[in-house]
Order: structure tokens, then sequence, then C-alpha cells
């Protein structure tokens, strides 16, 4: 009996283990991080009632993806973001930057930062795939170029959205922002 009552527990201790590891997921955008609250929010691609949160919770006027016209054939999520936006009168533009070269060339930047200063457009959601190095350095951009933080500051900024450090070839993109 007392086996029987062990064994009992410890699933009743899974179970609520997993319905909040579900709940967390459920809730939760995929490599949110708020830059400047009202105006600038960055993430992974959002999905289901990520939206949902992301309208009522932040006010997104404008979602930005960075991803080019080869990755919107992956999965549904292209069709399942323009539905949103149309649906809930949310400004969608895309600034695709190829992935293999994440440092934006000054037209990009300056179609971002010209978003940016518009405040019609904010707040404003800026994405790519996922830990993503061009998000990273477009907020680096922003934050030097509009904001005006130090290269550092940026720095530090693109390193907490691409969850590891900056490469060579970034750092000396970021910092010769500054000139």
């Amino acid at each position: 009996m007392k086996k029987k009552k062990s064994y009992l527990g410890w699933l009743i201790i899974l179970a609520v283990t997993l319905t909040a590891i579900l709940l967390v997921r459920h809730f939760h955008i995929k490599n949110f991080c708020i830059i400047e609250d009202g105006t600038l929010y960055t993430s992974g691609q959002p999905r289901g009632m990520d939206y949902t949160r992301l309208l009522y919770k932040y006010h997104i006027a404008t979602i930005v993806n960075v991803r080019t016209n080869s990755e919107h054939r992956d999965k549904n999520w292209h069709n399942e973001e323009i539905t949103f936006v149309k649906s809930n009168g949310v400004k969608y533009i895309e600034i695709p930057i190829d992935k293999n070269n994440p440092c934006p060339d000054t037209k990009t930047s300056n179609e971002f930062l010209e978003i940016m200063a518009d405040k019609l457009n904010l707040p404003v959601l800026l994405h790519g795939s996922g830990d993503d190095e061009r998000v990273a350095i477009l907020t680096a951009v922003w934050l030097i170029k509009a904001q005006n933080k130090t290269s550092k500051e940026a720095i530090q900024t693109a390193e907490k959205i691409k969850k590891e450090s900056l490469t060579e070839a970034e750092m000396k993109f970021v910092k010769g922002l500054n000139k």
C-alpha cells in the first residue's frame, strides 16, 4: 500500500511539473527582450498566443521582420504573422538581412532608423528567427545612432539579445557606428 502511495505521489509531482513547463512555454515569447519599454522590443519568431500578448501587454504597433524571402518558406510562421497583423491593425515591415551577413548596409540601417523615428510606428517589435545576430546588430545601430548610446552599451545589449559574444566582424561594425 505504501509503494502505491509513493508512486502516486511521484506521478502527481511529475504531472504538476509538466503542466508548469507547458504553461511557461505557452506564455513565454522566445528570446523576448525589452530594449526600451514602450518603444522597442526584440524577440525570436512569435507564435500562436504570443501575438495576442504582444498586442495587449506591450501594445505593439509595428512588427519589423529581418528574415529574407527564402526564410519565409520555412514552416507556416509567415502566414500566421501576416494574418495577425491584418486582423489587428498592426503594421508589418520586412527589412530582409542576409543571415550570413548580419551587419546591415547603410540603406537598411537608415530604413530601420526612419521606422523608429516615426512615433506612429511605436512600439516596435523587431524579430528574426531566434537568438538572431541580425536583430542584435540592428538594435545596436538604433541605440548608437538614435539613442546616443556608447559602443560599449550597444555591444552589451546586442550580446544580451544574441545570448553570446559578438564576433570580431560584428564588434568592428558596432564600434564603427560611432564615427
